[in-house]
């Protein structure tokens, strides 16, 4: 991608990116001038930023939480101090579905919060099985109804954790290292006392979902990573920021809550 690259005879060094591509550019008695398909445009003139040659873009920032490299983190919320909201995306070393949208901030004391959510997908993306919203079950007893029930031993419980709605994977012998789609959890069935009444009923006809292979593969469940809110796990953070406003606005923080991860 191309970009138009200045710089700044104040700080000695060179500042920003910009979108636009000009012909041609001068400076001249003040004021910044470019060219652009033979029509001649004077920078800096009105009040509506990043507008160029008729085209609105949006300004972003990139950089990066870097603190405590050895240790491995949960970066779990974002605060702006600052007059407007920006949209933010943040990707580790493990992770790449973080994001917090602009309405998702809430304003407390003139700093803007919000907690960082992963856009999780169906089926999940390698990157996800880091997440702290999936567990796992176990492996099955037997597999019935074309693989819309699930059955297991009663030693194994299904806990509490676990619920309706959430996407049960299976995977096989003997790496069991590439989960896949069975469908969305519709029941629960916990007994560890009557025989053949532990077992999960699934949806098996929500899209991307994979026939049960073999009648006692290992099963995991994946809650929904946007409501969960687990952050995004990692020993680093890039994060970058998206500002839409048309208006003038100021940012003079961006940070993050980390917490050690124990795995």
């Amino acid at each position: 991608m191309e970009y138009t690259l200045t710089y700044s005879e104040m700080v000695q060094g060179w500042v920003s990116f910009y979108s636009f591509i000009p012909d041609w550019m001068i400076g001249m008695n003040n004021y910044f001038y470019t060219f652009k398909g033979g029509n001649l445009y004077r920078h800096n003139t009105n009040a509506t930023r990043n507008n160029f040659y008729g085209v609105q873009y949006s300004s972003s920032i990139q950089s990066v939480f870097n603190d405590a490299v050895l240790e491995n983190k949960l970066f779990k919320t974002v605060a702006i101090q600052g007059d407007d909201v920006w949209e933010a995306t943040l990707i580790t070393d493990i992770q790449d579905s973080g994001s917090v949208q602009a309405s998702w901030y809430e304003k407390k004391e003139q700093v803007y919060f919000a907690f960082v959510r992963n856009l999780g997908t169906s089926p999940a993306n390698p990157s996800e099985y880091a997440l702290r919203s999936l567990g796992g079950i176990g492996r099955s007893s037997s597999v019935g109804s074309f693989g819309a029930y699930i059955y297991f031993p009663n030693n194994i419980s299904l806990g509490s954790i676990m619920s309706v709605g959430d996407y049960l994977y299976f995977a096989i012998p003997p790496n069991y290292n590439a989960p896949i789609l069975a469908g969305q959890i519709v029941a629960i069935s916990q007994n560890i006392i009557t025989a053949n009444t532990n077992y999960i009923q699934i949806n098996t006809t929500i899209p991307g979902t994979s026939p049960i292979l073999g009648q006692t593969p290992y099963f995991l469940y994946m809650k929904n990573s946007v409501a969960e809110s687990h952050g995004v796990l990692g020993h680093y953070c890039v994060f970058t920021l998206e500002n839409t406003n048309t208006n003038k606005v100021e940012l003079f923080q961006f940070q993050s809550d980390i917490m050690k991860s124990y795995p």
